[in-house]
């Protein structure tokens, strides 16, 4: 099935008892807590074809008036295609929504995102960086590039701000993490920062290798009589984005994005050689003079940040569902016994 599948709503940690810091989540528990932030997902699922792939956009609705939003990147492993990253890199600002896709199929949607782009221009563009992430699904999925521009722009169009779906979803349709099947995982915290709260909120498309700890010790799938899915050989990648709804400079912005991928290592992440570890950090608000935050608020961001991603992780874990290919592939979902027990 393509398109945008409703699914039941997903057992998530802080159901079992258990949650990740002291901060106190947003309303949703997700990156849409974030003010000025909508999220879309295209979701390409066809057990007959063996495909599952498919799109998630993040969309700040300040790009509706400003050339650009304050960001920062960080890379931990550069084993990918992150679209983009060289000017995110460079001049901290990030002048197009964000999209995570399947690998091959991450250069199709980036012309789609420039199309896209191109039709909302008030003024004449001559330049456009347009920002793209990827994870490797081949495992899972038969098709190399099911990902078509169609289905970039209703991921687009469809771009809300309030409940989102994790697990099997979007980008995430055919990811595997830790040795179960995973996707898109998400968390906010509320900060309190000294100038008033804020809130940060985080997106993990979770599609590394490694081993899964949780609940205070390392699960794998062995253990649990299930066969690991994934590549025998380390391939993956993981892609965390991280929104702020303060107007912050642009370097402190790429140390934020630092801790979304270091976060990850919370969780088992084993950073192989053939994985493309990235974090994207964006600010939802522009200002003529961006905050720099004290030392002391910066290290409330960083916390809920590391918190977010742990949490999101399992999050995704949890919510995503068994898959079985027509080729004999089963990617098994973490059993929610696990964090039940």
């Amino acid at each position: 099935m393509e398109g945008q599948k409703r699914r039941g709503r997903a057992l998530r940690l802080r159901e079992t008892g258990r949650a990740v810091g002291r901060m106190a989540p947003g309303a949703l528990n997700s990156i849409t807590d974030v003010p000025g932030l909508r999220v879309g997902q295209t979701t390409l699922e066809d057990d007959e074809r063996g495909v599952y792939s498919g799109v998630t956009a993040l969309v700040p609705e300040a790009l509706e008036e400003a050339r650009a939003v304050p960001a920062g990147f960080h890379m931990v492993n550069g084993y990918g295609k992150f679209v983009g990253a060289t000017q995110l890199m460079e001049l901290t600002e990030l002048e197009t929504p964000v999209l995570l896709t399947s690998t091959l199929s991450a250069f199709r949607a980036a012309d789609a995102l420039v199309g896209w782009v191109l039709e909302r221009a008030t003024a004449p563009v001559t330049s456009l960086n347009p920002v793209v992430g990827e994870i490797n699904d081949s495992w899972l999925c038969a098709e190399r590039r099911p990902v078509t521009e169609a289905h970039v722009r209703a991921a687009l169009d469809g771009a809300g701000a309030g409940p989102m779906s994790m697990g099997n979803v979007g980008g995430g349709t055919g990811a595997c993490a830790l040795g179960f099947k995973a996707g898109i995982g998400s968390a906010s915290r509320k900060v309190p920062l000294s100038g008033g709260p804020a809130t940060a909120g985080v997106l993990v498309l979770a599609n590394m290798d490694g081993d899964l700890r949780v609940a205070g010790r390392t699960v794998v799938p062995e253990d649990l009589g299930l066969e690991r899915a994934g590549h025998t050989s380390p391939r993956g990648s993981c892609v965390v984005v991280v929104a702020l709804d303060v107007p912050c400079a642009g370097r402190q912005l790429e140390r934020v994005a630092t801790r979304g991928v270091l976060a990850l290592g919370r969780v088992g992440a084993a950073y192989s050689h053939g994985s493309g570890d990235y974090g994207l950090a964006l600010s939802t608000r522009v200002a003529e003079a961006p905050v720099v935050l004290s030392p002391a608020d910066l290290n409330l961001v960083f916390t809920a940040v590391l918190d977010g991603v742990e949490e999101a992780v399992v999050d995704a874990l949890l919510a995503a569902r068994t898959v079985r290919t027509p080729g004999g592939r089963t990617a098994h979902a973490l059993p929610h016994e696990v964090l039940r027990d």
